[in-house]
């Protein structure tokens, strides 16, 4: 491993060369103007080393040879040498220790993250595990201090020849960012290679707006074909009706349900996206799709949507997937997802006339309405030009009075 031995040298470890004493190359002493040697200052090769006492990671202090990679005179290696001692005295000196590998520091660091309670939300490490295992795969022989932007474009190149979307590409390379900025911290790199890397462009994909009778008529199809049928379609009629993401909906429980207030509390386990907790208020679709399920309420559980194989200790469903793919595959809606449910929501609230910042507040937007208003804002166009085109100047006048 290289480095600059500079005031900076501090953000990396400190590249070590052992003395052989069989090397083509000896080591000699540096000399002054007097000719006298200058205590730790070296010369090989035509290249000046420090030769510096410094700790290894289990604190034991010996002795190591520092080259001083951009020192070009004895003024420029005395200066940096002075640099390093600074360094050790205040502490600033890293551990030497051989750059890992990518491989087994990212095995590191989501093991930190699997041991560390609430450092980040499961499902944000679950997503990362994933690209982190593709990063892995594509060039986790390569130390930390190795990695290069062409590595980075060629993972990309390859991504993109698999047809996979800008989105998920760009996903990819923010997990990479996360290793390697913990990596910065343990002080094994100093800048990232990912720097100034613009994103990939990518255009969303356009869902077309499904209807309340086609989502009632997907439910009606689990109910048919799915043994889970009744909790699939209180699942997705919750979603439709509220606006909430899958994830958040299945971890809903009882106690998130005011009903003096009149409002549905997401987000309670602070386990939502960016943790935050966030208020519906009850709609009247809402509102009577809620005292419907009160009705159907589980006696022995706390959670809207109760695992089916929960046992002896209460826990919530994990996933409604198999019931959609039978639903799906019994109605006409092949494409349908779960997502649809809250865009269904959003559309709607958009035709209804609720201004943006409501309905950011309630589906968990942070930007007080924009992207609802750049992503939906053409329905609430269509809204008013389908109204403006009912407007009728031929009618009769009304009669004078």
């Amino acid at each position: 491993m290289k480095a600059n031995v500079t005031a900076s040298s501090q953000s990396q470890p400190v590249a070590v060369v052992r003395r052989n004493s069989h090397s083509r190359y000896q080591y000699k002493k540096v000399l002054d103007g007097r000719k006298q040697p200058i205590r730790g200052l070296w010369e090989r090769n035509g290249k000046f080393i420090a030769r510096i006492a410094m700790e290894d990671d289990a604190g034991k202090k010996e002795n190591r040879w520092v080259p001083l990679e951009s020192a070009k005179t004895i003024a420029q290696a005395q200066e940096q040498l002075k640099t390093l001692h600074v360094d050790r005295t205040r502490n600033d000196l890293p551990v030497l220790k051989r750059t890992p590998k990518f491989a087994d520091y990212a095995a590191q660091y989501l093991a930190y993250f699997d041991s560390v309670k609430d450092a980040k939300r499961p499902a944000t490490i679950q997503k990362e595990r994933g690209a982190i295992k593709l990063w892995t795969e594509h060039m986790g022989g390569l130390r930390l201090d190795k990695i290069r932007r062409l590595h980075i474009n060629s993972f990309i190149e390859k991504r993109q020849a698999q047809k996979i979307s800008g989105r998920t590409v760009n996903l990819d390379i923010i997990a990479l960012r996360n290793v390697l900025k913990r990596a910065i911290d343990d002080q094994w790199i100093k800048s990232l290679p990912t720097e100034n890397l613009r994103p990939l462009k990518w255009t969303p994909r356009q869902r077309s707006l499904v209807s309340q009778k086609e989502i009632e008529s997907l439910c009606d199809a689990a109910l048919e074909v799915s043994k889970n049928g009744r909790e699939f379609a209180d699942y997705v009629l919750l979603m439709a009706y509220s606006g909430a993401r899958r994830n958040e909906a299945l971890r809903l429980k009882w106690s998130a349900v005011d009903w003096q207030a009149g409002q549905l509390t997401i987000g309670a386990d602070g386990l939502n996206k960016g943790r935050e907790i966030r208020v519906v208020d009850l709609n009247a679709k809402l509102k009577e799709h809620l005292q419907a399920m009160s009705k159907r309420r589980a006696p022995d559980s706390e959670y809207l949507f109760p695992s089916p194989q929960r046992g002896k200790v209460d826990t919530h469903a994990k996933t409604f997937m198999e019931s959609l793919r039978l639903a799906r595959k019994k109605s006409t809606l092949a494409n349908f997802s779960f997502h649809d449910c809250r865009h269904f929501f959003i559309s709607y609230c958009v035709m209804s006339g609720i201004d943006y910042m409501t309905i950011a507040r309630w589906v968990g937007h942070k930007d007080g309405g924009v992207l609802i208003g750049k992503v939906y804002g053409h329905l609430n166009n269509e809204h008013t030009q389908a109204q403006a085109a009912r407007l009728n100047f031929s009618q009769a006048q009304p009669a004078k009075s």
